[in-house]
Order: structure tokens, then C-alpha cells, then sequence
């Protein structure tokens, strides 16, 4: 009794031995004749039976699998996920990348790699952001060495309004401690004059030698660290999850104590969440660690602006001034903040009525209101100068002259800015 349960217990092995390789050789056939539908089919029959197989049959399962999922690129989200899996099953089933089929899956993955990388630039070329982000996103599963994919994921996801796809993202590259720090290479192109960007060392050194380009050039990228932090900390905010948005601002501070643009941020979303007395302190913070930095004094005075902190603002705009007189930017806000007052001018004029003391008041407020209109004016003229295209400015500009009957001015101004429009036009 023995020996015969032992034959009939042979026999089924080898029955589902022969099962599982005629349905892989099913699958074979028709991967190779493009009909994917039949191959996913043969691949589900062999799939309750792989677990009994050996290493070798299991590796090319996983291999055939991988390919009828991935379908020449045509599977679906859901399957192609499934095909990355499985590809990388192969190596786990042979112990490397150098088992028997380690350069078929390497062959496949690069094709699917570069199919992704295609697909996700062209969706992004045709502000499709979810499919690139998808396209990104894959790409890196493919190639986990290659993180800036997953960067790009996250950012393509944040301009399709995705937030809860670039929240998981970027959570995903701020634990893998991603800096996104590198080099990028230039040269100059001789016929042109203009600096180019390569791809690589080797293509620029090769243009060099060609003699097309000169004046090679490497310079290291910014770190993205801050920038991902930042946009985790207002996805947050966006969302409502407020503490969660300090606490990732403070704790990518604690890594880098001496980046402002980290402490700016924790200064914006602190703003964001109305709490002024914190944002105070950190603007000073920020202000102490480089008060001759130009920018910095502008975009303080930005922030200060948008919190109504008028008057810091002004101290602000000032000092970029003083340290940097060409900035323009700064003289056109200094001129925006000063006419921000207008506006109350303006409405306390309207209540008034018509009684002698009404009437009075109203001349005091029409005076003040021209007195505030010809304090911009010296900020507006500067803006014009560093920036003679500045059609906004122009139009300010012109109607400032107007109101303060500075009728030649106006005709001058008025001469300039229908030339800009019809420039533009």
C-alpha cells in the first residue's frame, strides 16, 4: 500500500508539472504574438500551481507574467504596478540580476522605463499632470535609484491641483531623506554665444571636443529639501492639519538651522494660520541672521504686506532699497503699499454728506489723498526707469498724473502706455 501511494502521489506531481508548462508555453506563444488578453489568461491558469514548481520555472513565470501584464505598454494602471512587481520577483526567485533571466527582465525594464518617461513628458507637455504624474511616479518604481523621478512625481501632482497624491509623495521623499542636490553641466555654443544645459558630462565633453560648444561649465543644483518640507507644511495647512504643518516646518529646521528660506516658510505658514506674534519673531530671526541680503528684506516686506504689517513693510522695502538701488521690484510695491491707503480715503469721502463740516472734511481728504498719490509718484518714475516696459506701472503712473492735473505728464505717460499696448498686441 506503501509503494503505490507513493507512484499515484509521483504521478500527480508530474501532472502539475506538465500543467504549469504548457500553460507557460501558452503564455510564451502568446506574448510573442502579441495577444496579451490570451497570455493573462494562461498566466492566471499556472498561477494556483506555481507554488510547487522550482526555482527555474517560478523565475520564467514571473518573467512571463510581468510581460502579459505590461502588454507592450497597454496594461492597465493596476496591471502594469503588478508587472514591476513581478519583473522584480524574478530576481528574488534567482538570488541576482545574473540568473538565466536576469537580462530579459533588465531588457524589459528599460523598455518600460524609457515608455514611462515618454508617456509622463508628453502628458506633461499637454498639462495632463495627472498621467505625468503617474508616468513619474511608475518610472521610479521601475528605477528606485533614480529618485528625482518620484520628485518630479510629486511636483506634477501639485500643479493638478493633486494634493493628496503630492502629500504621499512628498512624505515618501522626505523619509528617504531626498536633497535632490546635483550637477548640472554647460557649455557655450560657439555660433550662437548662448549657454547651454546637457544631460551629461559625457555629452557636453564630446560637444566640447566636436567644437561646437566652449567654455565648459558644471554648477551644483539647490537643494529640493526645503522646498519639499514647504509644500508638505501648506499642504497641510490647506487641509486644515495646522499642527502637523509646524511641526514639519520645526523639524526640518532643527536639520538645518541656518537655512532661511526654511525659516521663511515656517514664517509664512504661521501667517497662514494667523498667528502674528510668532511671525513677528521669526521675521526678526530671519532679518538677524542676513540683514544685508536685498531679497530677503523684499520678501519680508512681501509677507509683512500680506499680514497688513504696513508699516514694517515700508521698513522693509526701504532697506532692500538701500542695499540694492536697482531693485525694482521693490520700488514698485513700496509704491503699491503707499497706495493701499486710498482705499479708506476714498470710502470715508463717500459717507460724508453735505453739511458745512462734511464739506470741509471732504477738501481736507481730497488733499491728503493727492498728497498720498504724489508720494508714490517718485517710486512709479523709478520703477519705469529699471523696468521701461512695465505696462502696469505706466498705467498707474499715467492715472496718478491725471488726478494731480499734471496735464503734460499725462499726455506723455498716456503717449508711452498706448505704445506698450500696441506693442503687445
Amino acid at each position: 500500500m506503501k509503494k503505490q501511494f507513493v507512484v499515484a502521489l509521483s504521478l500527480l506531481v508530474s501532472t502539475i508539472s506538465f500543467s504549469q508548462k504548457s500553460e507557460l508555453k501558452a503564455a510564451e506563444k502568446a506574448i510573442k504574438s502579441g495577444n496579451y488578453a490570451d497570455a493573462k489568461s494562461a498566466i492566471q491558469s499556472a498561477e494556483s500551481l506555481i507554488a510547487n514548481a522550482d526555482d527555474k520555472l517560478k523565475a520564467k513565470f514571473y518573467l512571463l507574467k510581468g510581460q502579459a501584464l505590461y502588454a507592450n505598454g497597454n496594461g492597465s494602471n493596476d496591471d502594469i504596478d503588478k508587472a514591476i512587481e513581478s519583473l522584480d520577483m524574478v530576481k528574488t526567485v534567482e538570488g541576482s540580476d545574473k540568473g538565466k533571466y536576469g537580462s530579459d527582465v533588465e531588457e524589459l525594464k528599460v523598455l518600460m522605463l524609457n515608455n514611462f518617461l515618454k508617456k509622463a513628458n508628453s502628458a506633461l507637455q499637454s498639462k495632463d499632470y495627472a498621467r505625468s504624474s503617474e508616468g513619474f511616479e511608475k518610472a521610479y518604481r521601475m528605477s528606485p535609484k533614480d529618485t528625482l523621478y518620484l520628485y518630479y512625481a510629486a511636483s506634477t501632482a501639485v500643479s493638478g491641483q493633486d494634493y493628496e497624491t503630492s502629500l504621499k509623495i512628498y512624505e515618501e521623499l522626505k523619509d528617504l531623506g531626498y536633497k535632490g542636490v546635483g550637477t548640472e553641466y554647460y557649455a557655450t555654443n560657439k555660433e550662437s554665444g548662448v549657454e547651454e544645459t546637457f544631460d551629461s558630462k559625457e555629452i557636453r565633453d564630446l560637444s566640447v571636443r566636436a567644437g561646437t560648444h566652449i567654455a565648459p561649465k558644471e554648477r551644483k543644483t539647490d537643494s529640493k529639501a526645503a522646498e519639499i518640507v514647504k509644500n508638505i507644511a501648506l499642504i497641510h495647512v490647506s487641509n486644515g492639519d495646522n499642527e502637523k504643518a509646524v511641526a514639519a516646518m520645526q523639524d526640518a529646521r532643527a536639520q538645518n538651522p541656518d537655512d532661511l528660506q526654511l525659516l521663511m516658510t515656517e514664517a509664512n505658514v504661521q501667517l497662514k494660520m494667523g498667528n502674528k506674534d510668532k511671525f513677528k519673531i521669526l521675521m526678526e530671526e530671519a532679518t538677524a541672521k542676513d540683514p544685508d541680503n536685498a531679497e530677503l528684506q523684499y520678501n519680508l516686506g512681501v509677507i509683512a504686506a500680506e499680514a497688513e504689517e504696513h508699516e514694517a513693510a515700508k521698513a522693509y522695502y526701504e532697506k532692500a532699497i538701500s542695499l540694492d538701488p536697482n531693485y525694482a521690484d521693490a520700488y514698485n510695491n513700496m509704491a503699491v503699499l503707499l497706495l493701499a491707503s486710498e482705499k479708506n480715503i476714498i470710502e470715508e469721502m463717500n459717507s460724508l454728506g453735505n453739511s458745512a463740516a462734511d464739506n470741509k472734511r471732504y477738501d481736507e481728504l481730497k488733499e491728503e489723498r493727492t498728497k498720498l498719490y504724489e508720494s508714490a509718484i517718485p517710486f512709479l518714475e523709478k520703477t519705469l526707469e529699471l523696468k521701461p516696459n512695465d505696462v502696469q506701472a505706466a498705467q498707474t503712473l499715467m492715472n496718478i498724473y491725471s488726478a494731480t492735473a499734471q496735464t503734460d505728464k499725462f499726455k506723455a505717460m498716456k503717449a508711452k502706455v498706448d505704445e506698450m499696448e500696441a506693442g503687445g498686441n
